[in-house]
């Protein structure tokens, strides 16, 4: 190899290290459905939780919905925990239950929609399952490889009315 090619190939590799890769948002979602309660629920209620995780990775905007919840709803959060499993909650979304970190907003009256901001100060610690307090990477991680769910507690379901595994959307093919 000549000197010449051996610098431009130096420099080109040099110039590949250099340039950042070009990120953009990441659009995440879920239906929510009795059906995937676990165990099942046979239930005619339904909801969609659709999130984006901004290009820097620090912050989550979402909007979650429901309808015809057959109990009042208590509290909404997102789990940590692979389909099928129940896992500890990583985020409230909404309670009226008061057991939620500062700032928890009211879950309203079915049918509803409610939306939202989540950043780091806002994951909870999961001691069995080794996550921390405001670690925000290990969340957003759980939410693009599809090991985080949305789920919807009502007084009829104590332990979850509605639940969707999130996904990334475009790997989402239920709609």
């Amino acid at each position: 190899m000549t000197n010449r090619l051996r610098s431009f190939v130096l420099g080109f590799s040099l110039l590949l290290v250099a340039v950042p890769a070009l990120a953009e948002d990441i659009h995440l979602t879920t239906l929510l459905r009795g059906f995937e309660e676990v165990p099942s629920l046979a239930n005619f209620a339904r909801g969609r939780f659709h999130a984006i995780l901004n290009e820097e990775l620090t912050e989550v905007t979402y909007t979650l919905n429901y309808r015809n919840v057959e109990g009042t709803v208590t509290q909404a959060h997102i789990h940590l925990a692979q389909p099928g499993v129940n896992g500890g909650i990583m985020v409230f979304l909404c309670s009226n239950l008061g057991n939620g970190p500062a700032g928890t907003q009211a879950c309203p009256a079915d049918p509803a929609t409610i939306s939202g901001a989540i950043t780091a100060a806002d994951v909870l610690a999961i001691n069995g399952q080794d996550l921390e307090p405001g670690n925000f990477r290990e969340f957003q991680n759980a939410l693009r490889q599809g090991f985080a769910y949305a789920n919807v507690h009502s007084t009829l379901w104590p332990g979850g009315e509605l639940r969707g595994q999130i996904r990334l959307e475009e790997d989402d093919d239920r709609d």
